[in-house]
């Protein structure tokens, strides 16, 4: 299955839920600030990310944001200070 490139960010009113919904968004991705994540996902781990949040969540006090990046725009990308893009699976930089 072909994995896209995601950044998922979430804002989470309770300790509690927050900590649940960080712990499953580093299953699967890289923290790159407090609350935001980068990630490549195929179709079935992004599902799986929705449905778990989803059960976590509250809906009217929580937000999870999901952006999908296509390929020419992560060449876009532009970090300021420390950081660097999240390389995609197996691709090892020496």
């Amino acid at each position: 299955m072909e994995r896209g490139f995601y950044v998922l960010a979430y804002d989470i009113g309770n300790d509690k839920r927050r900590t649940k919904i960080a712990r499953l968004m580093e299953s699967l991705g890289e923290r790159v600030q407090g609350s935001v994540f980068e990630a490549y996902l195929n179709a079935e781990e992004l599902q799986k990310i929705v449905k778990k949040s989803k059960k976590v969540m509250k809906d009217k006090e929580d937000s999870l944001r999901i952006y999908f990046l296509c390929q020419p725009c992560r060449v876009k990308i532009g970090i300021y200070g420390n950081g660097r893009v999240t390389l995609p699976p197996g691709v090892v930089v020496v």
